[in-house]
């Protein structure tokens, strides 16, 4: 004759802890709950260093640019770029340029004029930029 045992099979056992994790069903200080937690915080800090994320920052200014923004006195802005940061070129190229050095200060904009600043020779040290926001 068979007598039922009061203990419960071993695969309902497992299930019961599995279900457990799963619904955070355990108290607090138990064995289960600081193993879930070990097992939470083991993956929060060394999922960087085996998962690649894809996360840096992306870089938006590459170039090294000295912009100097003053008011042109009506209420606007003039914006002086340093001459090295623009290689001369057509009307195009010139204001697509200075849209690079300038938008990453001022946000976006667009360019109502420009004009060279030479020295006592001639040579072009800068341009003075005078924008408007969009």
């Amino acid at each position: 004759m068979h007598v039922p045992s009061d203990r419960p099979a071993p695969a309902s056992a497992v299930w019961r802890t599995i279900r457990g994790f799963i619904l955070w069903s355990h108290e607090r200080g138990s064995i289960q709950y600081d193993v879930m937690v070990t097992l939470i915080l083991l993956f929060v800090f060394l999922s960087p260093l085996i998962i690649n994320f894809n996360d840096r920052p992306v870089e938006r200014n590459p170039q090294s640019t000295a912009v100097m923004v003053y008011p042109d006195g009506t209420g606007g802005l003039v914006y002086q770029v340093d001459a090295r940061a623009v290689h001369p070129g057509d009307d195009d190229t010139m204001r697509h340029q200075l849209l690079l050095a300038i938008e990453p200060i001022s946000g976006e904009i667009s360019i109502s004029r420009f004009e060279a600043v030479t020295d006592a020779k001639g040579n072009i040290r800068s341009y003075k930029v005078w924008v408007e926001r969009q």
